[in-house]
């Protein structure tokens, strides 16, 4: 099946900032579009986007030079030739060979590179999980336990809470009944904020933002809500994000109160809160240059806890393979854009899968109604997905669709 037409133009994302939209045209008449999220808390090593710094337009964040990458330059490439993702995913690695693809940027890449992959599965005929699943070699299609963010802090809300994201994760038997347990946990805990006098409204991931004394009164908020609602199958995830509360030149950490903490002082901290609180998962709990701390704290809650490396792998294989030999982390975020390529982001996945490594498909903070991830995290068979509180249209759309594909898996 060939490509009759390439193109992209502007769009907005949830932050109400530029994005890339790709569409793609198919000979039988079908279409494809893909769109390119944007983080706001990001790795220094990930890949970096092409902005076009026009400060008399959009502060500088439109992607006008991006747009113009895909319909002059990449374009031509694929148009009048047949449909095929691995091939010509290389031929965009090709194009920026850096791997924080300096050149073109990520958020180019990754808007075609999906896009591709959509028209791949729209030419078979195919489920985009289904055609995942296949490439990437995994036998069995799975849905991914939800982590619904309820709570946001960090560089993703206006208030005072250090940590990222409080989050709630359903241990519930299947994927539609954990996203109905889901929202039923965040409309009561919307209630229990509310009756407290404090602001439901939200961040950038939905979860609500309100100013709270300390970091910890977000974790009551979400116990005293487990405990109303009688519930037994809840446990709490955290992405930490510390490098946005990281100091380089003193190597100390400073929370909400605890100021000056030392990374023994922090790994303390979180060994007393898992204690205290049911605590399945912390993600980037240290810096990410602090490889003591984090071989420290992974000695320390390995073998109790998830421990997710975000910002110090970002989605790359080298980096994880590096992570596996310093022995840090036991588990792995996964985002496309991070690495710019759907063919590099399933070479990461491998790399997990052979170092059995616990797989979290992730959203980000700037996010389109775009579903790409949700098919992704069911075609690798993912351990779990963040896409966000069971609220936003952008977040919903990928809860909504793996709904959909419980209903195919079911059905068959």
């Amino acid at each position: 099946m060939n490509i009759t037409n390439v193109y992209a133009y502007e769009i907005f994302d949830s932050r109400g900032l530029p994005t890339i939209e790709c569409c793609i045209y198919l000979a039988n008449g079908k279409k494809v579009t893909a769109s390119a999220p944007s983080g706001a808390s990001v790795g220094k090593q990930e890949a970096l986007e092409l902005r076009d710094n026009d400060i008399t337009r959009f502060a500088g964040k439109g992607v006008l030079q991006a747009v113009a990458i895909i319909n002059d330059t990449i374009a031509p490439k694929f148009i009048g030739q047949p449909i095929n993702a691995l091939a010509m995913d290389s031929i965009l690695m090709d194009l920026d060979t850096h791997p924080q693809k300096i050149t073109i940027g990520a958020n180019t890449t990754i808007a075609v590179s999906m896009a591709l992959f959509k028209a791949q599965a729209a030419a078979e005929n195919i489920e985009l999980f289904e055609l995942i699943q296949r490439v990437s070699g995994t036998n069995q299609a799975h849905l991914p336990t939800p982590m619904f963010n309820m709570i946001n802090g960090g560089a993703h809300a206006n208030n005072n809470l250090a940590i990222q994201e409080f989050m709630i994760v359903p241990t519930s038997k299947n994927y539609t009944q954990a996203l109905h347990d889901g929202v039923t946990f965040y409309q009561h805990l919307k209630k229990s904020i509310d009756t407290q006098g404090l602001s439901t409204s939200v961040g950038d991931e939905g979860g609500f933002a309100p100013n709270l004394s300390q970091d910890t009164a977000a974790l009551e908020l979400l116990m005293s809500s487990i405990k109303e609602l009688g519930l037994q199958n809840y446990a709490i995830a955290l992405d930490v994000a510390a490098s946005q509360f990281y100091d380089e030149a003193t190597k100390t950490y400073h929370l909400q109160q605890e100021k000056n903490l030392s990374s023994l002082d922090l790994i303390t901290l979180y060994e007393s809160l898992c204690k205290q609180y049911p605590i399945m998962s912390i993600e980037d709990g240290l810096d990410e240059n602090d490889t003591l701390g984090w071989q420290k704290l992974t000695l320390a809650l390995g073998e109790q806890i998830k421990l997710v490396g975000d910002d110090i792998f970002v989605t790359s294989p080298m980096k994880i393979r590096k992570g596996v030999l310093q022995k840090i982390a036991n588990a792995v975020l996964i985002k496309p854009n991070q690495i710019g390529t759907v063919s590099q982001t399933l070479a990461a996945i491998d790399v997990c899968k052979n170092k059995n490594l616990t797989i979290v498909i992730s959203h980000r903070s700037g996010e389109t109604n775009d579903t790409f991830i949700a098919d992704l995290a069911v075609g690798v068979a993912a351990d779990f997905i963040k896409a966000g509180a069971p609220c936003r249209g952008e977040r919903l759309s990928k809860y909504n669709r793996l709904l959909e594909i419980d209903r195919m898996i079911n059905a068959e």
